[in-house]
Order: structure tokens, then sequence, then C-alpha cells
């Protein structure tokens, strides 16, 4: 029943109502990225008329957050490759870093030392800073 009403009454929650069916009559299911999120297209590939290319769209595993999306995936939803990541063998290069989504506003966000609620104090000036003075 929790389901139920999520879907229902919220979009950030996974997928609604609405694009539960929408994906159950129209959609084809492309692949599933590390994270769980499951990527879809128009079946068959069909070309929206309105749009002049195929739809494509994510049902996430979570909170909908675009940055879940992994650079595969994202460059196959943007229409930069026409090739889903599942569809190709695709080693990732030694100096790539794993996927990580946008942590602001999270315990996880980046705090550089000095900011103000960083953990680290920030270093005092000490006689580097000339203020300038106009006409001098």
């Amino acid at each position: 029943m929790k389901t139920f009403l999520l879907q229902f009454f919220t979009w950030w929650n996974g997928q609604t109502l609405g694009t539960r069916f929408a994906t159950w009559r129209t959609g084809e299911l492309v692949g599933k990225d590390e994270f769980g999120n499951q990527y879809y297209r128009t079946r068959g590939g069909r070309i929206d008329p309105a749009l002049g290319y195929e739809r494509r769209w994510v049902v996430y595993a979570g909170l909908a957050e675009a940055s879940a999306i992994p650079p595969g995936w994202k460059g196959w939803m943007s229409h930069t490759v026409d090739i889903a990541p599942s569809q190709e063998s695709y080693t990732a290069r030694g100096w790539e870093k794993p996927h990580v989504p946008n942590m602001t506003g999270t315990p996880g966000a980046y705090r550089p030392a000095g900011s103000a609620i960083s953990s680290s104090a920030h270093p005092k000036s000490e006689g580097a800073y000339q203020p300038w003075t106009p006409g001098r």
C-alpha cells in the first residue's frame, strides 16, 4: 500500500503510476546500470513524430536524481551515442574513477579547507594581503 501511495502522489521515488503504465504500454527495456536504474526506449526504437527521434527514459532505483546516471548511460540518454552501454563491450580505462552522484547538500559534500562549514580552520594570512587603494 505504501508503494502504491508513493507512486500515486510523488514523482521523486522511482516512477509514478503514469510512468509505470506508459513504460508497460510503449517501453522496451534496454538495460540496467550498476546502481539498479533501468533504461527504456520506445518499443522497437520507433521515432516519436512530435520529437523527431526515439524517446528514452530512466526509472531510478531510488530517488530521482539525474546525477545518479553513470557517464555511459548519460551519453545514451542525451542521444550523444546511439549504442547503449548494455549493447556494447566496454571496459573502463585505468584512469577512470567509479561514478559518484552529486553529494551537494549531504554530509559527503566537498568542503575545502577554509570553508565556513568545514571542520578544518582557515589559515590566517600573515602580511600577504595588500588592500587596493584607488589612485595609488
